[in-house]
């Protein structure tokens, strides 16, 4: 491993299912503990009450996914976020034995059939991989007639949605799954609470992801309400961790903070990009997944933790067959 965090992810390391299909409850997942210079911790999630202090904060992401993948003979079309004129930027695949593959056709002014007597029009490519199209139809309504789950190749068939929900989902929205928090549950909810550690809910709506190559994240919707600003600021001034569960988290939270460190109640579209350079001021703690070499996340991670630590973090992952994405296991870093 480099120091540009620059790995090789063995196939093995993938989670083709969710914990419970391995005979595992949600919340007994693997947790790897950062903390700063200290050796890495190797946990289960159950554990996460103990890990935190009374007076601690865990902002969640209360997005709920969509079954954003239609499915024609030969492409798929993942629909990823809407736009604020009704347009959804979506992404074309074609279809494959074991899942989807990046298709680079299609064309402006392009019409596409889709089941249920549907049409999609293509306008205009807004990245090289996204097109920004209009259904002729409630997208939403629609996706919940026709569409499933989106699944890439590393998952080995299809799970229903309920796989792919958290329990803090209540706002319909993500493409994917914030799938930091699956492994949250009633009942560790409660233990936290009984600990002593608030929870607070901000909504961020996530787009598709681009497990062939990574890219920067672009525009997403979301709201920090005023009473989880509130809290975070409380929290900060009393002594406490703000822990974000989630990228999605730390995206809108740092989006939210003014200059002079405060969170306030903010809404819209974010292109907020967290990296080592902009540092972060909201949170000081971070649980997140584990993460791919390269990506625009763990870029983020650097700016939670210092990248020696977090490359030791990872090399200990990789030794001890800690599992990767959505299904997999779990990562808690703190500043302190």
């Amino acid at each position: 491993m480099t120091a540009a965090l620059d790995f090789a992810l063995p196939d093995t390391l993938s989670a083709h299912e969710p914990p419970e299909a391995r005979g595992l409850t949600r919340d007994s997942v693997r947790l790897l503990v950062s903390r700063g210079h200290l050796p890495p911790e190797h946990r289960r999630f159950t554990d996460l009450p103990g890990l935190l202090d009374p007076g601690d904060l865990i902002v969640v992401n209360n997005s709920a996914t969509l079954p954003a993948a239609i499915r024609l003979d030969r492409l798929a079309v993942h629909f990823s976020t809407a736009r604020e004129d009704g347009t959804w930027l979506v992404e074309l695949r074609r279809r494959t034995s074991k899942s989807s593959e990046p298709y680079g056709g299609g064309e402006p002014g392009e019409w596409l059939p889709l089941p249920g007597r549907a049409t999609l029009r293509l306008i205009e490519r807004e990245t090289p991989r996204l097109w920004r199209a209009r259904l002729d139809r409630d997208v939403e309504a629609y996706l919940r007639d026709h569409g499933v789950p989106i699944r890439y190749s590393y998952v080995s068939r299809d799970w229903p949605l309920d796989a792919y929900q958290t329990v803090f989902a209540t706002v319909p929205g993500s493409a994917e799954m914030p799938s930091a928090a699956r492994p949250f549950t009633a009942e560790l909810v409660t233990a936290l609470v009984a600990r002593g550690v608030g929870i607070a809910p901000i909504t961020l709506h996530t787009g598709v992801a681009s497990p062939e190559k990574d890219e920067p994240p672009y525009a997403e919707r979301y709201e920090v309400p005023a009473a989880t600003a509130r809290l975070v600021n409380l929290t900060t001034a009393n002594g406490g961790r703000v822990v974000a569960a989630g990228t999605t988290v730390v995206r809108a939270l740092e989006t939210a903070v003014g200059g002079d460190g405060l969170v306030a109640a903010s809404a819209g579209w974010t292109r907020h990009i967290v990296t080592p350079d902009v540092g972060v001021k909201a949170v000081s703690g971070l649980l997140t997944g584990l993460h791919e070499p390269r990506s625009s996340h763990l870029m983020m991670l650097t700016a939670i933790a210092e990248r020696e630590p977090l490359a030791r973090a990872y090399m200990a992952a990789l030794r001890e067959g800690y599992l990767w994405h959505e299904f997999g296991d779990t990562h808690l870093l703190l500043r302190r």
